[in-house]
Protein backbone atom coordinates (compact mmCIF):
# COMPACT_ATOMS: atom_id res chain seq x y z
CA UNK A 1 0.00 0.00 0.00
CA UNK A 2 1.36 3.68 -0.90
CA UNK A 3 0.05 6.40 1.35
CA UNK A 4 1.23 10.18 0.41
CA UNK A 5 1.68 12.53 3.56
CA UNK A 6 1.51 16.48 3.05
CA UNK A 7 1.86 18.71 5.57
CA UNK A 8 4.38 22.16 5.68
CA UNK A 9 5.55 20.26 9.42
CA UNK A 10 8.11 18.92 8.14
CA UNK A 11 9.37 17.04 11.42
CA UNK A 12 5.49 15.68 11.18
CA UNK A 13 5.98 14.35 8.40
CA UNK A 14 8.81 12.66 9.62
CA UNK A 15 7.07 11.44 12.45
CA UNK A 16 4.23 9.74 10.65
CA UNK A 17 6.31 8.45 7.87
CA UNK A 18 8.57 6.45 10.25
CA UNK A 19 5.39 5.38 12.25
CA UNK A 20 3.69 4.05 8.40
CA UNK A 21 6.53 2.37 7.26
CA UNK A 22 6.98 0.42 10.47
CA UNK A 23 3.34 -1.09 9.81
CA UNK A 24 4.78 -1.90 6.52
CA UNK A 25 3.64 1.07 4.53
CA UNK A 26 5.15 2.61 1.20
CA UNK A 27 5.21 6.42 1.92
CA UNK A 28 6.21 9.05 0.33
CA UNK A 29 6.12 13.14 1.32
CA UNK A 30 5.85 16.50 0.42
CA UNK A 31 5.02 19.86 2.13
CA UNK A 32 2.69 21.87 0.19
CA UNK A 33 -0.78 21.85 -1.77
CA UNK A 34 0.98 22.48 -5.16
CA UNK A 35 3.23 19.58 -4.82
CA UNK A 36 0.38 17.47 -3.29
CA UNK A 37 -1.94 17.67 -6.62
CA UNK A 38 1.01 16.78 -8.81
CA UNK A 39 2.05 13.81 -7.05
CA UNK A 40 -1.16 12.62 -6.70
CA UNK A 41 -1.54 13.47 -10.45
CA UNK A 42 1.78 11.24 -11.16
CA UNK A 43 1.59 8.12 -8.84
CA UNK A 44 -1.14 5.94 -7.56
CA UNK A 45 -1.54 6.28 -4.01
CA UNK A 46 -3.83 4.15 -2.10
CA UNK A 47 -4.79 7.15 0.65
CA UNK A 48 -2.90 10.60 0.98
CA UNK A 49 -2.76 12.45 4.73
CA UNK A 50 -3.40 16.16 3.79
CA UNK A 51 -2.63 19.18 6.14
CA UNK A 52 -5.83 21.86 5.48
CA UNK A 53 -3.04 24.85 6.18
CA UNK A 54 -0.07 24.53 3.72
CA UNK A 55 1.48 26.88 1.72
CA UNK A 56 1.03 27.14 -2.50
CA UNK A 57 -2.29 25.80 -2.48
CA UNK A 58 -4.00 24.79 0.80
CA UNK A 59 -5.54 21.49 1.79
CA UNK A 60 -8.83 22.09 0.55
CA UNK A 61 -7.70 23.46 -2.68
CA UNK A 62 -5.57 20.69 -3.09
CA UNK A 63 -8.15 17.95 -2.09
CA UNK A 64 -10.73 19.74 -4.81
CA UNK A 65 -8.36 19.29 -7.76
CA UNK A 66 -7.11 16.17 -6.49
CA UNK A 67 -11.11 15.10 -6.42
CA UNK A 68 -11.19 16.20 -10.61
CA UNK A 69 -9.13 12.80 -11.05
CA UNK A 70 -9.13 10.93 -8.21
CA UNK A 71 -11.00 8.70 -5.74
CA UNK A 72 -8.04 8.27 -3.61
CA UNK A 73 -9.16 8.28 -0.01
CA UNK A 74 -7.54 11.42 1.57
CA UNK A 75 -7.28 12.05 5.50
CA UNK A 76 -7.37 15.74 6.09
CA UNK A 77 -5.07 16.68 8.90
CA UNK A 78 -6.44 20.25 10.60
CA UNK A 79 -5.84 22.49 13.40
CA UNK A 80 -9.06 23.78 13.72
CA UNK A 81 -12.04 22.20 14.92
CA UNK A 82 -15.38 24.29 14.38
CA UNK A 83 -17.60 22.13 12.15
CA UNK A 84 -17.74 24.69 9.77
CA UNK A 85 -14.24 23.77 8.87
CA UNK A 86 -15.13 20.15 8.86
CA UNK A 87 -17.81 20.85 6.90
CA UNK A 88 -16.01 22.53 3.93
CA UNK A 89 -13.42 19.81 4.40
CA UNK A 90 -15.96 16.87 3.54
CA UNK A 91 -17.65 19.05 0.82
CA UNK A 92 -13.66 19.02 -0.81
CA UNK A 93 -13.73 15.31 -1.21
CA UNK A 94 -11.84 14.89 1.93
CA UNK A 95 -13.31 11.35 3.44
CA UNK A 96 -11.95 12.05 6.73
CA UNK A 97 -10.24 14.54 9.28
CA UNK A 98 -7.79 14.30 11.98
CA UNK A 99 -7.86 17.78 15.03
CA UNK A 100 -4.39 18.44 15.35
CA UNK A 101 -2.50 17.39 17.97
CA UNK A 102 -3.56 13.49 17.33
CA UNK A 103 -2.18 10.18 19.18
CA UNK A 104 -0.45 8.47 16.38
CA UNK A 105 -2.20 5.50 17.02
CA UNK A 106 -5.69 6.83 16.20
CA UNK A 107 -4.25 8.42 13.08
CA UNK A 108 -3.21 4.75 12.28
CA UNK A 109 -6.73 3.45 13.02
CA UNK A 110 -8.41 6.01 10.80
CA UNK A 111 -5.66 5.22 7.93
CA UNK A 112 -6.51 0.88 8.22
CA UNK A 113 -10.14 1.80 8.18
CA UNK A 114 -10.30 3.98 5.18
CA UNK A 115 -7.86 1.77 3.57
CA UNK A 116 -10.85 -1.88 4.54
CA UNK A 117 -13.17 0.21 3.06
CA UNK A 118 -11.47 1.18 -0.14
CA UNK A 119 -10.39 -2.48 -1.14
CA UNK A 120 -14.28 -3.81 -0.29
CA UNK A 121 -15.85 -1.21 -2.30
CA UNK A 122 -13.63 -1.90 -4.93
CA UNK A 123 -13.92 -5.99 -4.54
CA UNK A 124 -17.02 -5.84 -4.34
CA UNK A 125 -17.98 -3.14 -6.99
CA UNK A 126 -19.43 -6.05 -9.22
CA UNK A 127 -21.51 -7.34 -6.92
CA UNK A 128 -22.69 -4.44 -5.91
CA UNK A 129 -23.92 -3.08 -9.27
CA UNK A 130 -25.80 -6.74 -9.68
CA UNK A 131 -27.66 -6.23 -6.86
CA UNK A 132 -28.39 -2.41 -6.72
CA UNK A 133 -31.27 -0.94 -6.22
CA UNK A 134 -33.61 2.01 -6.06
CA UNK A 135 -34.87 3.53 -2.86
CA UNK A 136 -38.11 6.07 -2.56
CA UNK A 137 -39.49 7.90 0.43
CA UNK A 138 -41.65 10.34 -0.87
CA UNK A 139 -40.13 12.84 -2.78
CA UNK A 140 -36.71 11.38 -2.05
CA UNK A 141 -35.06 8.66 -5.11
CA UNK A 142 -31.51 6.95 -4.18
CA UNK A 143 -30.15 4.89 -7.18
CA UNK A 144 -27.43 2.79 -5.03
CA UNK A 145 -26.26 1.62 -8.66
CA UNK A 146 -25.53 5.75 -9.91
CA UNK A 147 -25.03 6.50 -6.50
CA UNK A 148 -27.37 9.50 -7.49
CA UNK A 149 -30.25 11.19 -5.02
CA UNK A 150 -32.92 13.38 -6.18
CA UNK A 151 -35.81 15.39 -4.72
CA UNK A 152 -38.52 15.91 -6.68
CA UNK A 153 -36.84 14.94 -9.74
CA UNK A 154 -33.86 17.70 -9.36
CA UNK A 155 -30.51 16.08 -8.42
CA UNK A 156 -28.95 16.36 -4.71
CA UNK A 157 -25.14 16.62 -4.87
CA UNK A 158 -23.92 14.58 -1.78
CA UNK A 159 -20.73 13.82 -0.84
CA UNK A 160 -19.27 10.12 -0.92
CA UNK A 161 -19.64 9.43 2.97
CA UNK A 162 -23.04 11.60 2.78
CA UNK A 163 -24.59 9.09 0.37
CA UNK A 164 -23.16 6.23 1.88
CA UNK A 165 -24.85 7.44 5.39
CA UNK A 166 -28.25 8.14 3.80
CA UNK A 167 -28.03 4.27 2.02
CA UNK A 168 -27.31 2.75 5.54
CA UNK A 169 -30.07 4.60 7.33
CA UNK A 170 -32.59 4.25 4.61
CA UNK A 171 -32.20 0.53 4.23
CA UNK A 172 -32.43 0.14 7.93
CA UNK A 173 -35.55 2.55 8.47
CA UNK A 174 -36.41 2.65 11.92
CA UNK A 175 -33.64 1.58 13.53
CA UNK A 176 -32.08 3.49 16.02
CA UNK A 177 -28.43 3.82 15.54
CA UNK A 178 -25.89 5.76 18.52
CA UNK A 179 -23.30 7.97 16.75
CA UNK A 180 -20.58 5.56 17.48
CA UNK A 181 -23.11 2.50 16.00
CA UNK A 182 -22.78 4.53 12.47
CA UNK A 183 -18.83 5.26 12.60
CA UNK A 184 -18.50 1.59 13.23
CA UNK A 185 -20.83 0.40 10.71
CA UNK A 186 -20.43 3.70 8.07
CA UNK A 187 -16.79 5.17 8.75
CA UNK A 188 -15.61 1.43 9.48
CA UNK A 189 -14.13 2.60 12.50
CA UNK A 190 -13.10 0.27 14.88
CA UNK A 191 -12.68 2.58 17.71
CA UNK A 192 -14.33 5.31 19.80
CA UNK A 193 -13.89 7.96 17.38
CA UNK A 194 -14.84 11.91 17.20
CA UNK A 195 -18.75 11.37 16.88
CA UNK A 196 -18.89 15.28 15.61
CA UNK A 197 -18.11 13.44 12.41
CA UNK A 198 -21.31 11.86 12.77
CA UNK A 199 -23.30 15.04 13.61
CA UNK A 200 -21.44 17.04 10.80
CA UNK A 201 -23.05 14.47 8.37
CA UNK A 202 -26.49 14.59 9.54
CA UNK A 203 -26.84 18.09 9.68
CA UNK A 204 -25.85 18.78 6.39
CA UNK A 205 -27.76 15.73 4.93
CA UNK A 206 -30.71 17.34 6.43
CA UNK A 207 -29.85 20.97 5.25
CA UNK A 208 -29.75 19.43 1.56
CA UNK A 209 -33.10 17.05 2.10
CA UNK A 210 -35.48 18.38 4.03
CA UNK A 211 -37.93 21.42 3.68
CA UNK A 212 -37.19 22.69 6.93
CA UNK A 213 -33.77 20.78 8.83
CA UNK A 214 -35.15 22.15 12.07
CA UNK A 215 -37.85 19.65 11.71
CA UNK A 216 -36.73 17.04 9.62
CA UNK A 217 -39.61 14.67 7.96
CA UNK A 218 -36.60 11.91 7.02
CA UNK A 219 -33.78 11.36 9.54
CA UNK A 220 -34.71 11.97 12.83
CA UNK A 221 -32.97 12.26 16.30
CA UNK A 222 -34.13 10.27 18.56
CA UNK A 223 -32.96 12.40 21.88
CA UNK A 224 -30.41 10.69 23.85
CA UNK A 225 -29.89 7.80 21.76
CA UNK A 226 -29.06 8.24 18.22
CA UNK A 227 -30.40 9.25 14.59
CA UNK A 228 -32.86 6.65 12.25
CA UNK A 229 -34.58 7.15 8.86
CA UNK A 230 -37.95 7.36 9.28
CA UNK A 231 -40.02 4.45 8.51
Amino acid sequence: MKILVVDDEKLLVKGIKFNLENEGYTVDSCYDGEAAVQMARENGYDLIILDLMMPKKDGLAACQEIRMFSTVPIIMLTARSEDSDLLMGFESGADDYITKPFKILELKARVRALLRRAGISSASQAENENSAFVMRKGPLTVDTERRSVTKDGVPVELTLKEFDLLTFLMKNAGRIYSRDKLLELVWDYDYMGDTRTVDVHIRRLREKLEKDPAAPEYIMTKWGVGYYFAE
